[in-house]
């Protein structure tokens, strides 16, 4: 059990982490999980533990506070009419069957690989914001379906599953290609947040039921105090960051979130280095 200053210093940082997750889920109609999941790699040592579990907590505690992340800001996305619930239907089925792979594969997957293969999409994903002939490109007005869309969605919730991520960043850029508005990208994308982290942190607590060494609080790879304070404050600051999204005019939230993606890249980068 944590003293009372014990607590302060992670109890701090994971509000503050939680302010700033649901300004960015709001903004760029992620979860938070590029937030959410380097300042719970700080935090957590600080809850006890064995380090060698930091990172599938990490990971399953980021997917339980995007449930409250992505579901505040898709209400309030909704209300300005930019979100479209069909693509939402479509994709559920293979967005949830992917979201179950990504758990079965989480405990067998190298944690420095993955996070190099991620930085690395996430940098190559910046182009389709920051260079105007890629992000400016509409290749389709329909959205992909049958086997196509399969492969898109099942891949998103497997790939994001793993990282404790919302997926927006994939599902913007393949809305975006397809003729969607940047406005109606993010407001779905949030959506399809949702239906990745209600699976990802289920299946993480009950993958981690058994395991020896978790922080203080944990329910398997869920710790229920991060949760709770990450949560809290996430869903105050949600709306702010729908707002901001709808007040930015479209082709400077295209630039926005590109500079936003090299940054995370580039964290990852760093992180990947150190593990």
């Amino acid at each position: 059990m944590l003293s009372e200053m014990g607590w302060l210093i992670p109890a701090v940082g994971l509000l503050v982490a939680g302010l700033v997750a649901g300004f960015a889920g709001g903004v760029f109609g992620i979860g938070g999980g590029f937030i959410v999941v380097p300042a719970l790699l700080l935090m957590l040592p600080l809850l006890g533990g064995d380090h060698a579990q930091y990172a599938h907590v990490a990971i399953g505690t980021s997917a339980a506070t995007i449930i409250v992340t992505s579901i505040r800001s898709v209400m309030s996305h909704a209300k300005r009419g930019s979100v479209d619930f069909e693509i939402l239907k479509s994709w559920a089925p293979w967005v949830i069957l992917g979201d179950g792979v990504g758990v079965l594969l989480a405990s067998h997957v190298d944690g420095k690989v993955l996070t190099m293969v991620f930085a690395s999409g996430v940098l190559l994903m910046s182009l389709n914001f920051l260079v105007p002939r890629v992000g400016d490109k509409v290749i389709t007005d329909q959205m992909p379906s049958g086997m196509l869309r399969v492969g898109i969605a099942g891949g998103l919730g497997t790939f994001s599953s793993l990282l404790g991520i919302g997926g927006g960043t994939i599902a913007i850029m393949v809305m975006t290609l397809c003729g969607r508005s940047i406005h109606k990208a993010v407001g779905t994308a949030s959506g399809v947040g949702t239906l990745i982290a209600i699976p990802s942190a289920i299946g993480f607590a009950i993958i981690g039921l058994h395991d020896k060494g978790l922080p203080w609080g944990s329910l398997g790879f869920v710790n229920v105090p991060a949760t709770l304070a990450i949560a809290s404050m996430s869903v105050l600051t949600a709306p702010l960051g729908v707002a901001a999204a709808h007040w930015l005019e479209p082709r400077m939230l295209k630039r926005i979130f590109g500079v936003y993606l090299i940054v995370i890249s580039m964290v990852m980068f760093h992180n990947a280095l150190k593990i």
